[in-house]
């Protein structure tokens, strides 16, 4: 290349460089602009920083299933401030950049609360004082009885507040050939709709899009579903005249209800002042409101329904309630479904429970052998070892029991038991609503106990409370467990029935058949007159869901290990102490027997050796205070370690374990490799007989099935009856209870 041609090509290179800059510079602020193009709707405009999307629906709608599908494991689970009602939250990802919480709040059949779950529901969406500000509220409407969920989802559009209807059960709706008309039924209502099957992860997306479109819209057409005007017209403008942007209805509902919600003692002057110029009658308004309401829907149904000609054929769910209710086998396949848990726990849980014995005998015997014998190993081995030993091992069954339990729930058949029942409780002063409190003390006596405040007549309502801790919760079960393998002979019964299901199964139906006894007993000291119904909404059948029944098995498994195992480890540790520490004289006087026997008889410094340990252990300040009480339990067939765990575990009954577990260990700590059950079935009493006979046995199992041991469930009766009377009472006649009928037991069977 020639130098001429090198020079006229530089000021070519020259503007190539300055055009190159130019673009750069105008247009990368767009290339950087592209890179955060919102894929959503939401990043156009600004989100609120803290968004709250209330659930609200009919009972057996789907809430729950939304409220899962929407969260998954991110919940947490609390009671609404002042109540004992459950309140679950959850966080949900509603777009790329924006976690919303979401608000499951308790089922309600309309605006109108009488329990009071839905007080709570109602307060949290009326009230504006309370402590969450709903952005949204999402309403669930089982497409299969569209008229009665209409009524709900009509006056929650009605308070003017943002709302996305969400359509469940249409696959069913499809199956009795009946159409809806969506765009029509969303016209009809003034609100998005989405049709959704929350349980197969079906239209979740669209939902979320819906719901945060509607959360961003700035004006909003609110719809007057029923003109509440008509029917009291002066007192609502009133209303509205000192809350400006309140809607007709939530006017209404201020009027009804202000004495319940959180305004300055002025505005509730003021407001009552409205209420009786204009003579204001509730009842009168509410009926009217609910007539016109009905009658609004009956039209849109007509409009948006359509349903195929066909024969009416009784459908397969009719077909299986006309067996699973009926009057004999109903009650057959109940008890044969319960029969079925109780043989599980014990056959399914065999396996998985053998082999976490065996792997924490196994580490016992190898960490004797490799530690020297200290204060340190002892904590170690008969400590912490023996306590998580005592944890572990019921892990299976307690995942078998509440996955079971919730395959009932999940499949519809739970609230067949309740229809079922509903007789034989009447007979003793309950109604069906307490089989569901009942059958909830399967699982913990505590929530149990809180769920009763959905029973409206109070004189049930106090007798469910009195009863409920009868029924035998999962505490219970690691004490039966143990107690049945120690006593019943591992054998089948008609070749195919194991027997320690069968003990387990009428411990379990002792404690439901005590509770009818006393129930029966106490209406007649409860003077308490009100009247009782019962409706019950049978959900339908529907296949479970897996996923959902794991989910809540190692959930449960988890609050025992962590929550149930704090308390245990925490005492088992305490236990070490007070059995490895006593008055020293008398230990120092064990000590030096031995020490002199020892070389004496050096052939024998194995069982001189282990009859140290024992007294030790007696000498321990745990064995003192053991030994203390022991005149007060012997004629129930007790010893004094027994005693000890009595004490123990009115923290929490599956301490029982633990304690025995520790007791045990350090007064047999020359074999770490046996098991506990192995330890117990070894121990023998001062005259050289077995502790745990089948007396025994028997006699320290009905006496956990009845007893009242636990601190936490008399401090939720105090919270729910308002009045320690009552806790009082239930601690001294379960206790008694239990004392008679082990006395009783045990004298029968020694």
């Amino acid at each position: 290349m020639s130098a001429k041609l090198r020079i006229r090509s530089r000021p070519i290179i020259c503007i190539i460089l300055c055009q190159t800059a130019l673009v750069s510079f105008v247009f990368t602020p767009f290339v950087n602009a592209y890179r955060h193009i919102p894929t959503t709707f939401a990043d156009f405009s600004p989100l609120p920083k803290n968004i709250h999307i209330a659930l609200l629906g009919n009972p057996n709608s789907g809430k729950s299933s939304l409220f899962n599908s929407l969260t998954g494991l991110n919940q947490q689970v609390g009671n609404f401030p002042g109540v004992t009602v459950e309140r679950k939250t959850g966080v949900c990802r509603l777009s790329a950049s924006k976690d919303v919480t979401i608000i499951d709040l308790p089922g309600a059949y309309s605006l109108y609360p009488r329990r009071a779950d839905e007080w709570v529901a109602y307060m949290a969406i009326m009230d504006p004082g309370q402590e969450y500000h709903t952005n949204l509220i999402v309403v669930i409407v089982d497409a299969s009885n569209l008229q009665r969920n209409l009524l709900y989802a009509s006056q929650l559009v009605d308070l003017g507040r943002p709302v996305v209807i969400a359509l469940t059960m249409m696959d069913v709706v499809e199956s009795r050939g009946i159409k809806i008309d969506l765009p029509a039924l969303e016209a009809e209502m003034g609100v998005s709709i989405v049709s959704i099957n929350p349980r197969k992860n079906v239209g979740i997306d669209l939902l979320k899009e819906v719901m945060l479109k509607t959360i961003l819209e700035k004006e909003r057409v609110v719809a007057n579903f029923v003109a509440v005007d008509e029917v009291a017209d002066a007192p609502i403008k009133e209303i509205r005249d000192l809350f400006p942007s309140l809607s007709e209805y939530s006017a209404v509902h201020y009027l009804m209800n202000h004495e319940s919600m959180s305004f300055d003692n002025d505005t509730q002057e003021r407001i009552e002042r409205i209420e009786k110029t204009n003579d204001f009658n509730h009842t009168k308004i509410q009926a009217a409101e609910i007539l016109k309401r009905y009658h609004r829907i009956h039209e849109i149904v007509d409009k948006t329904v359509t349903k195929q000609k066909q024969e009416r054929k009784r459908s397969l769910p009719e077909k299986f309630d006309k067996i699973l209710l009926d009057r004999v086998w109903g009650y057959v396949i109940m008890f044969a479904v319960l029969f079925f848990i109780f043989q599980s726990i014990f056959w399914i849980a065999e396996y998985p429970m053998n082999a976490i014995e065996w792997l924490f005998g196994k580490l016992g015997s190898w960490l004797g052998t490799v530690l020297t014998e200290s204060w340190f190993s002892n904590l170690l081995i008969n400590g912490i070892l023996a306590g998580l030993s005592g944890i572990l091992v019921f892990v299976p069954q307690i995942m078998i029991l509440f996955g079971l339990i919730t395959l009932l729930e999940d499949t519809g058949y739970m609230a067949r038991i309740s229809f079922l029942t509903d007789k034989i409780m009447r007979a003793v002063g309950l109604n069906g609503k307490s089989v569901m409190p009942m059958i909830s003390g399967l699982a913990c006596a505590v929530p149990a106990i809180m769920s009763a405040r959905n029973i409206e007549n109070r004189k049930e309502r106090l007798l469910t409370i009195m009863v409920t801790p009868l029924m035998s919760c999962s505490a219970r079960l690691p004490v039966y467990t143990i107690l049945i393998a120690l006593v019943v002979p591992k054998k089948m019964v008609l070749g195919f029935l194991n027997q320690q299901g069968l003990v387990m199964m009428g411990l379990y139906l002792l404690g439901f058949i005590m509770s009818m006894i006393v129930s029966y007993v106490m209406k007649w000291f409860i003077k308490l007159e009100e009247k009782s119904f019962f409706v019950l909404e049978l959900p339908l059948y529907r296949s479970p869901r897996w996923k959902n029944i794991f989910i809540t098995m190692f959930q449960k498994a988890k609050i025992f290990v962590v929550d149930a195992g704090k308390v245990i480890m925490v005492i088992s540790l305490l236990l070490w102490a007070l059995s490895s520490f006593g008055p020293s004289d008398k230990r120092d006087q064990v000590r030096n027997a031995y020490t002199t026997s020892a070389a004496q008889n050096p052939e024998k410094i194995k069982e001189l050796k282990a009859g140290r340990d024992a007294a030790l252990l007696e000498n321990s300040y745990a064995g003192l205070a053991g030994q203390w009480i022991e005149p007060a339990i012997r004629p129930l067939g007790f010893d004094w370690k027994i005693g000890i765990a009595l004490i123990t575990s009115f923290a929490a009954r599956e301490v029982f374990v633990g304690t025995m577990a520790t007791l045990y260990s350090v007064g047999d700590a020359r074999d770490g490799d046996k098991t506990l059950r192995q330890k117990m079935n070894a121990a023998i009493k001062p005259d050289g007989s077995k502790v745990y006979t089948p007396a025994t046995g028997v006699s320290l199992m009905i006496f956990y099935v009845l007893a009242m041991q636990c601190m936490s469930t008399l401090a939720v009766v105090k919270r729910e009856t308002g009045t320690w009377k009552w806790p009082m009472i239930q601690l001294i006649y379960m206790t008694a209870l239990a004392y008679l009928l082990s006395f009783v037991t045990y004298q029968l069977m020694a």
